[in-house]
């Protein structure tokens, strides 16, 4: 195992000693390390936490919680440089604005020592293992460890617990036009929502139809497939318009003979000649001409 490869492991492991499980308090063995409680004006969040939404609804519920039970799982904390007595956040940003709004002085913490980006990884591995980023958020998360820190889409997959193929997905959402992109972050798209508009023609207004009208994923996929289709049907006209002049004298006297409209499709030697028929009546007649001839 490389010095990388070890560093990140050791990321992982550290993470899950720190934080335990939601909800739960920290293991035994490390409840002695940098366990205490410190005044809440100490705590700053941190400014490279790819989390950028918090739900209003969600603080204060958890509020409501801390104000019954107090903090079951202690925030964790590195001390910022130069400054006595201050803490930047690491994993913990939620309890702590839940706790602003529930009164509280004090709050639990564990202290960690860890550099730049160590607090950058730690901060998106938390995240992402609790399910608490938007898809977008998830996906800057991931885009931060592979440029910054050189992680692979699989070295990340194997570090947050997620397939490589969801990681590799979930990137591409960033690739969506930022009106899209807006519609995820205020939550009115989901990440199948937001994974079906990859690569449709005009997404946006596909986007505003999914809002508009509540569509589901299977809705949206099935509305995606059918723009592609319409957005092809020019190129088919095109190739028609290209006919050679035999061809096209063909076809007229087809059209004429019948009184319907035929189309003839050549490839080489070889095609199709189709007939467009608007009834049942029409039909029966085309096939008592074959059958007669």
């Amino acid at each position: 195992m490389s010095a990388e490869e070890t560093h990140r492991s050791r990321l992982g492991r550290g993470l899950a000693s720190l934080i335990g499980d939601a909800g739960t308090e920290p293991a035994a063995a490390d409840r002695g390390r940098g366990h205490r409680r410190v005044q809440i004006a100490f705590l700053r969040p941190n400014p490279r936490n790819p989390r950028k939404v918090f739900s209003d609804a969600e603080i204060i519920e958890l509020a409501n919680s801390i104000r019954e039970r107090g903090i079951i799982q202690p925030i964790v904390v590195r001390t910022v440089r130069g400054a006595s007595e201050q803490f930047e956040i690491i994993a913990g940003e939620r309890r702590w604005r839940a706790a602003q709004r529930a009164g509280l002085h004090e709050v639990p913490i564990i202290l960690h020592e860890a550099t730049d980006a160590e607090a950058l990884e730690l901060a998106i591995i938390e995240n992402v293992q609790r399910a608490d980023l938007n898809p977008l958020e998830e996906a800057n998360g991931y885009h931060a460890l592979a440029e910054q820190y050189g992680y692979s889409q699989e070295e990340t997959a194997k570090v947050v617990g997620k397939s490589r193929s969801h990681v590799a997905n979930t990137l591409r959402l960033l690739k969506l036009p930022e009106t899209v992109k807006v519609y995820i972050n205020a939550g009115q798209l989901t990440a199948g929502h937001a994974r079906a508009l990859i690569g449709v023609p005009d997404p946006e207004a596909i986007a505003r139809e999914i809002v508009e009208r509540g569509l589901n994923v299977r809705d949206v996929e099935t509305l995606a497939q059918q723009r592609a289709q319409e957005a092809g049907k020019p190129k088919k006209q095109h190739k028609r318009a290209a006919k050679d002049v035999d061809t096209l004298a063909v076809e007229k006297r087809l059209s004429d003979a019948l009184g319907l409209t035929v189309t003839i499709e050549g490839r080489g030697e070889a095609g199709t000649v189709q007939i467009k028929y608007r009834d049942l009546d029409q039909l029966d007649e085309v096939i008592r001409r074959l059958e007669r001839d």
